[in-house]
């Protein structure tokens, strides 16, 4: 809340380890339901987090390790959440990357016939056939 956003904590609240969809899962639905504007998510790579919340409808979820790919996930993907490195990230880091996230916006343009598509996609009821044994 030091920059004047409200904050909704999924946890973890402990050093213990733990299955990270428990919390993403959470975090992404409430984005996705407008329950929160934007989520941050943290883990060991970020990887993880990210598959777990763009599993959701409606989640754009971007692994930024430096400032620029922050950025660039705002302008040009309108990504509504991110996910952070813990293990590769120092704090001060972490913090100026989310600073520089919270501080973009999303530009449109080009862009915007981009995100479309992927939401279309989103939206069809795609089934895959599974693959041979």
């Amino acid at each position: 809340m030091e920059l004047g956003h409200p904050v909704a904590d999924f946890g973890a609240h402990d050093d213990q380890p733990s299955d990270y969809p428990d919390y993403i899962l959470p975090a992404a639905d409430a984005v996705a339901r407008g329950a929160c504007d934007l989520g941050i998510v943290l883990g060991g790579s970020g990887n993880g987090e990210a598959i777990a919340a763009n599993k959701v409808r409606g989640i754009r979820c971007a692994v930024c390790w430096s400032v620029e790919i922050a950025r660039l996930s705002r302008r040009h993907n309108d990504a509504n959440m991110i996910a952070l490195a813990g293990r590769f990230l120092a704090a001060p880091e972490a913090a100026a990357i989310v600073d520089a996230w919270l501080s973009e916006s999303y530009e449109g343009g080009r862009h915007a016939n981009r995100l479309a598509k992927v939401s279309q996609y989103e939206s069809a009821s795609h089934s895959h056939p599974q693959a041979p044994p």
